[in-house]
């Protein structure tokens, strides 16, 4: 598998490209502003981009979506909820498949309402739902805590230790991490009750 992360834009944007190889089938997710590195490197790697993930539809993560759209001809996916005009709109723990790599959906709203994580070949791309020692803000509109609550203390700690964090934004120690590591340091994971967690957030 090929997998290529790259900072790009104002906001410290991880924007991902993902193939079952050299010369193969893929997927971009979150491309942002500024893709013009993840293109370069698509010719470089003769991927065909097959189809373009948004974990959510905050501009940030989804400004690069025509200009790879326009050079691939990949589709975009994204939550049904999502107000993208997407062409294929997922749910929670729908399956599909780009070349040979499988994909599995969980929707986790709190950051948003159409936040999602994708899962895939040992990795998970988090989104805003989760960076590298902190979780995404629910302050903004379609952020809710209490869903939030759910989605990090009932879904998040429950997915495998050895998958690789592919966070939404370089805003941690390192550029990755593992689910793993994560339970273990990420203070927003630790075990909480609702209402402690709702007053954490208002910290």
């Amino acid at each position: 598998m090929l997998l290529e992360q790259y900072c790009v834009g104002p906001l410290q944007n991880f924007t991902y490209l993902v193939a079952d190889g050299e010369g193969g089938e893929g997927v971009v997710i979150d491309p942002s502003y500024g893709v013009d590195p993840v293109l370069a490197a698509i010719d470089s790697h003769s991927i065909k981009v097959r189809l373009i993930l948004n974990t959510h539809s905050h501009r940030d993560h989804v400004a690069g979506n025509q200009d790879v759209r326009q050079r691939t001809g990949a589709k975009v996916v994204a939550h049904r909820s999502a107000p993208l005009g997407q062409d294929l709109s997922v749910d929670d723990g729908q399956r599909f498949e780009a070349g040979r790599l499988r994909f599995e959906v969980a929707h986790t709203p709190g950051h948003t309402a159409d936040s999602v994580l994708y899962l895939f070949e040992g990795q998970v791309a988090t989104g805003d739902t989760l960076f590298v020692g902190e979780c995404g803000r629910t302050d903004l509109p379609g952020g809710s805590p209490e869903q939030m609550f759910d989605s990090l203390l009932r879904r998040v700690v429950a997915l495998d230790d050895a998958l690789v964090v592919l966070p939404g934004h370089d805003y941690g120690v390192t550029p990755t991490s593992t689910m793993g590591r994560e339970k273990k340091e990420n203070y927003t994971l630790q075990p909480r009750t609702k209402a402690q967690f709702l007053q954490f957030l208002r910290e």
